[in-house]
């Protein structure tokens, strides 16, 4: 995906929520400031886990998989990972509320049949 359609993406995406905030805000005139807070924080959120989840599939290593730049197998460590079909996977990052939805090739060891699915 171009730097361009990503950042279209984003700015729908962005515009999308700040009609739904008007709309919140509206029909909650009287919410406290905790309440508002609530709510942009949960909007800003769902943008993060967009902005996430796009820069990860188009990043350098996501590429290099896609190549079949796999690397070596994480639990034997004798054999080479190879692309088995794709998979997407909700990934729940640490500091992230919402799932990152990721599409990556799902990748098998040849010498022991592990499977992986990138990023780790």
């Amino acid at each position: 995906m171009e730097a361009l359609e990503l950042q279209a993406g984003w700015q729908r995406m962005a515009g999308e929520i700040g009609d739904e905030l008007a709309a919140w805000r509206e029909a909650h005139p009287r919410a406290t400031l905790r309440e508002i807070e609530a709510t942009v924080q949960g909007a800003v959120e769902r943008l993060q886990a967009r902005y996430l989840t796009d820069l990860v599939q188009t990043s350098a290593a996501v590429e290099g998989e896609r190549l079949g730049e796999a690397g070596q197998c994480p639990a034997c460590r004798d054999g080479e990972l190879r692309p088995r079909g794709r998979q997407t996977r909700a990934v729940l990052t640490p500091r992230q509320r919402h799932p990152l939805r990721l599409e990556r090739s799902y990748l098998v060891c040849s010498a022991c049949g592990s499977g992986v699915f990138p990023p780790g």
